[in-house]
């Protein structure tokens, strides 16, 4: 599906949709509550449907009616399970230790570029544990049951393994730790897991930077409510900086999300006369802020840089690539300096045609792109928002966007 967009501001009020970390940690920890749960506004989305469908595998029911999700926790869990993750490495490695703390023999598959995400801390770490890779090629085949002890994981791949991990001691024999080998990359997500667990009955303790978790925890049933996902939030906070005029509604600014972080880089801008100067940032903590603080930096003044950026390469796209790619071809001034990005402003975009790469974040960032050009833009691929936020050209729409859908 390819959408053409006719390029103007945007102007009305947004529901900002419920957080998808959040919604995969509440999922998770309730079907390892024994009891049932009550989630309110879990996100309808793809990768949060790979999650379900994995914790049902498992033996979890999962309901939702009126905006409530039901989940009662796994009672009997299989001896063999297949498990398909779609494109989702949230669910691949959420599940992984999951699987492997439960006993339950498990193959995983899954489509896109999820075959290429690494899980290299999983392949060191489960056979020192009790858990042996049948296949340690995708599709990845698990063996055992996990033990508990000390586990060093590299903190700079991915916060992802530090929470799979997290959500598995809590069923061990004993206490484990995860000893971070380097340092942590986007921890306000390991603290996002934290909070999620605690609202479960489970105890985390974090000493140094490392994190100690005591065995024969149980999870506890909860009511829990998913907050507003605040990198969803950040593709209109952008638009509105780039001259659109959007309420944001359902979004707490002081979220323990990471992504809250867009407000504040927002507020540091120094505004005269509608423009705005450049700024630089570390974005080893944001990743997914990248693509649409990269939009953002196009029409500043001056030169901006968004340092940290290495883990964009592992993403649904290596978004260093395509990010800067779909940018210049319209007229913008990035460049990829090692694993940074460099961006000096301009006035505005052309139009034109643009791949979505395949990746939510590059579409619905082009998306915000496009009321700065001088003709319509045409995104090709545009479906893929349905990973993350399904209704994204809806709200666009309802926002007075035009543009017209081209099926091919």
């Amino acid at each position: 599906m390819n959408i053409v967009i006719t390029p103007k501001p945007l102007a009305g009020r947004v529901v900002i949709p419920p957080s998808k970390s959040i919604s995969h940690r509440a999922l998770i920890c309730a079907a390892l509550s024994k009891g049932e749960s009550e989630i309110t506004g879990v996100l309808e989305c793809e990768d949060i449907d790979a999650t379900t469908d994995a914790l049902t595998a498992l033996g979890a029911e999962i309901r939702t009616e009126n905006g409530v999700t039901y989940v009662k926790g796994i009672e009997n869990t299989p001896s063999y399970a297949e498990i398909n993750c779609h494109e989702s490495g949230s669910t691949l490695r959420f599940m992984m230790p999951v699987c492997a703390a439960l006993g339950v023999e498990t193959v995983f598959t899954g489509a896109g570029k999820l075959p290429t995400r690494p899980i290299t801390p999983y392949l060191d770490q489960f056979p020192k544990h009790g858990v042996e890779f049948v296949s340690d090629t995708f599709p990845y085949h698990i063996k055992g049951k996990l033990n508990a002890g000390v586990y060093p994981v590299t903190g700079d791949i991915s916060s992802q393994f530090i929470t799979g991990l997290m959500f598995a001691m809590p069923l061990l024999e004993g206490a484990s730790s995860i000893v971070l080998t380097s340092p942590l990359q986007s921890k306000p997500y390991a603290d996002i897991t934290v909070n999620c667990m605690r609202s479960f009955g489970i105890e985390t303790l974090e000493i140094n930077g490392n994190y100690n978790i005591k065995g024969v925890q149980h999870y506890t049933p909860a009511k829990f409510t998913v907050e507003g996902d605040c990198s969803q939030a950040a593709f209109f906070a952008v638009a509105n900086e780039l001259g659109s005029n959007i309420e944001l509604v359902g979004v707490n600014k002081n979220s323990v999300q990471g992504d809250r972080a867009v407000f504040n880089i927002i507020d540091s801008t120094i505004s005269i006369n509608g423009s705005y100067s450049g700024f630089d940032i570390d974005a080893s903590d944001i990743p997914d802020l990248v693509p649409v603080l990269t939009v953002l930096a196009c029409f500043a003044e001056g030169t901006s840089h968004i340092r940290g950026c290495k883990r964009l390469r592992i993403k649904e796209s290596d978004r260093l690539v395509s990010i800067s790619t779909v940018l210049n071809s319209l007229g913008a001034d990035v460049r990829i300096v090692n694993d940074e990005l460099e961006i000096n402003g301009v006035k505005e975009l052309s139009g034109g045609v643009c791949s979505s790469f395949n990746d939510h974040r590059i579409a619905m960032s082009l998306a915000v792109a496009s009321q700065r050009c001088t003709s319509p833009l045409t995104i090709t691929g545009a479906e893929c928002v349905a990973k993350s936020y399904p209704t994204f050209f809806e709200d666009f729409r309802a926002l007075g966007g035009e543009y017209d859908v081209v099926i091919v």
